[in-house]
């Protein structure tokens, strides 16, 4: 029977309008990967409505091709500008970025398309024979479960912190902290948000990402006036091939991480921000002297984090299929278009409906191997835009930037978050703060407090001790307090190989602070003393996790600072700061942007940035600015304003001249 439906459903997607619609999908999902910001979400929520007129096969291929291959496409901002195009592309920042800036981004993009297809295709094969022998333990997954899989992914990210693992539990700490801006679902106390109507709902996270990741990179790419890839770039196609022979030769690690992906992608809840960081984490913990390379251009982390993102498509429709369960954001829209195409998930779909399971299957499939094939077609001339100078690139980047941290939560509230979180990363970057622990503890903060809040009231503390989350706590335990140990040991064998030397003790390693790193730790600790402090009124329920949080960031900078003194390590204080002129400066640019924004409106504003820009700082001439310019700002009006109609933000002068603003079509 399972045969027979497999054989029915590709005779059914092989008919050549339903193939022409799971490339149109595939093409369109790819598009969407590119755009940060957009993301396979948006991208069903647009395409939803176009589909009310297909039957439910064409119909639901043409969403599956869609969603399956955002998470491909989205690689290519992600390794050339270290911008995710969506958050399931956030871990090969680390590692595919510093490759481009090496003149390897060819073979970063052999790497994680191979990767990407290999994952799609396991998450494809697990989901065809997969769906009987989970349904238990799906069934089986409480709020414990849930939550200790939620920190023990925050603390395999942590862990990456190689060298300054205290900066990054203070990190995690934080981000969970600005998780909690906002509404308070137990209690509705609101917290932290200022009387501020943006902040009622929580920070976005779109905006916070592309502040944290990529504005300092865009910031640091201006002030070189180079290029990303400092002029050189190897030649493309060999470089491809030797991308696609370093999936080969790490195919345990594949296996492994898109087991991870698909595993971790069918449990309700654990999203694609959360699972590429799991994967990566793994990698960075199982792969001997990963320490010296990973976050450095290795190929390696670019394999785990690709192959996890897209085998998660497989595992989310496990319990979208089975039960009715989305497995994600995405998998909720898509659970949509099965009710309203006359589908009911469940156990049907496992039985007399097996055919359109089996249709959905086939279609991740094709839909990985179009999209792979397509982005191998063009990643010679994607890798090319990394030899682009400055003066004309990041005006552009910066443009399309703007748009996405927009989509956050479509207020000029984004825009400003958007600035504040490139400066706090640029910051970090410079001083050797670890932004991933920050990030993922966002994304993860409203899941962990929900399912703590669920957890507790339901077992008490004894919610530790059921069998799986005792063993991932364990774990965590060990990941956390590993290093320590380590290091006591290497101090160890310093000691002793210097005490048997004919020389006088071993010397003392010193560490080196600047005064603003100094800062930055006192900041820290100022932070979580505040948050202690203006909590204390608050219900139990809206502050546990908070003054919880607070205190184990004080702990960990008291522990910090007190493990240096007694490991015999001192701290050396110095003046010396890198210069920030340059930087500033590009920074200014992009703050005159987001003023221009409410001055004029977003596209005239981005229109006359790219032009001013590409005249001041790149020193290029009008017909080629007029040339590049041009097109940029025409696609932007079609894609943005007449196809996708995104609400932009009013203007002064919109509101000033109501008139004009409808005469323009409400771009002012």
């Amino acid at each position: 029977m399972v045969w027979e439906a497999a054989i029915g459903a590709l005779g059914v997607i092989s008919d050549p309008l339903r193939l022409m619609f799971v490339v149109l999908g595939t093409f369109l999902g790819l598009i969407i990967g590119v755009i940060p910001g957009i993301g396979g979400l948006v991208g069903l929520a647009l395409l939803l409505p176009f589909t009310f007129s297909m039957d439910p096969y064409t119909a639901l291929a043409f969403l599956v091709g869609v969603q399956s291959v955002t998470t491909t496409s989205d690689t290519i901002p992600a390794v050339l500008f270290g911008v995710p195009g969506t958050v399931g592309s956030a871990a090969t920042v680390l590692d595919g970025h510093p490759m481009a800036r090496k003149g390897e981004a060819s073979r970063a993009f052999g790497a994680a398309f191979t990767a990407s297809v290999c994952g799609g295709l396991f998450g494809a094969f697990m989901l065809a024979i997969s769906i009987p022998i989970l349904r238990p333990f799906i069934l089986s997954v409480g709020t414990p479960e849930l939550l200790a899989i939620c920190l023990l992914g925050l603390t395999l990210v942590v862990s990456l912190s190689r060298g300054a693992m205290a900066k990054g539990l203070v990190m995690a700490a934080v981000g969970l902290l600005l998780s909690t801006i906002g509404d308070e679902p137990q209690t509705g106390e609101m917290r932290w948000s200022f009387d501020l109507d943006y902040l009622w709902d929580g920070l976005p996270l779109v905006p916070l990402a592309l502040g944290l990741f990529a504005v300092p990179e865009i910031i640091d790419l201006g002030v070189s006036r180079g290029s990303i890839s400092g002029g050189k770039v190897k030649d493309e196609r060999w470089q491809q091939m030797k991308g696609v022979r370093d999936v080969f030769e790490n195919w345990w690690l594949v296996l492994r991480c898109s087991s991870i992906g698909t595993l971790l992608g069918s449990i309700p809840g654990v999203g694609a921000s959360v699972i590429d960081w799991i994967a990566y984490g793994y990698a960075s913990r199982s792969i001997k002297n990963s320490a010296e390379t990973f976050g450095k251009g290795d190929v390696r982390g670019v394999i785990a984090s690709e192959s996890s993102n897209n085998a998660k498509e497989g595992g989310a429709l496990v319990p979208t299929l089975a039960f009715g369960v989305p497995g994600s954001a995405s998998m909720a829209l898509l659970l949509g278009a099965f009710l309203i195409h006359g589908i009911a998930p469940g156990p049907n779909m496992l039985d007399k409906d097996l055919d359109v399971t089996f249709t959905l299957i086939w279609t991740v499939a094709i839909a990985n191997i179009l999209g792979a094939g397509a982005c191998f077609l063009f990643a010679g001339q994607f890798a090319r835009i990394a030899t682009i100078r400055s003066g004309i690139l990041v005006p552009l980047v910066f443009g399309i930037m703007l748009v996405g941290a927009y989509q956050g939560a479509r207020d000029y509230g984004d825009l400003v978050v958007l600035v504040l979180a490139g400066a706090l990363g640029w910051v970090m970057k410079g001083y050797g703060w670890p932004r991933p622990p920050l990030i993922l503890a966002f994304v993860l903060g409203g899941l962990i407090e929900n399912y703590l809040f669920i957890s507790h009231f339901r077992y008490g503390l004894e919610w530790a001790a059921r069998p799986v989350p005792l063993v991932i706590i364990s774990i965590m335990i060990f990941v956390l307090i590993r290093p320590l140990f380590q290091s006591w040991r290497s101090k160890r064998r310093m000691a002793s190989n210097g005490a048997q030397g004919a020389d006088a003790a071993p010397k003392k390693i010193q560490q080196t602070l600047s005064v603003s790193d100094v800062f930055l730790w006192f900041a820290a600790a100022a932070l979580f003393i505040y948050v202690i402090v203006s909590s204390n009124d608050w219900e139990a329920p809206a502050r546990l996790m908070p003054q919880s949080l607070a205190a184990v960031g004080l702990v960990t900078i008291g522990g910090y600072f007190l493990w240096n003194l007694v490991s015999g390590s001192f701290v050396k204080f110095t003046l010396q700061d890198s210069t920030w002129a340059g930087s500033i400066r590009q920074g200014l640019w992009l703050v005159a942007l987001v003023l221009a924004v409410r001055l004029i409106g977003m596209l005239p504003a981005m229109g006359l940035f790219v032009v001013a820009y590409m005249r001041i700082e790149g020193k290029t001439d009008w017909p080629r600015i007029i040339a590049i310019a041009a097109p940029f700002w025409l696609a932007a009006l079609f894609l943005f304003h007449n196809l996708l109609h995104l609400p932009w933000p009013a203007s002064f002068i919109g509101n000033w001249l109501p008139a004009l603003r409808s005469a323009l079509g409400r771009l002012l």
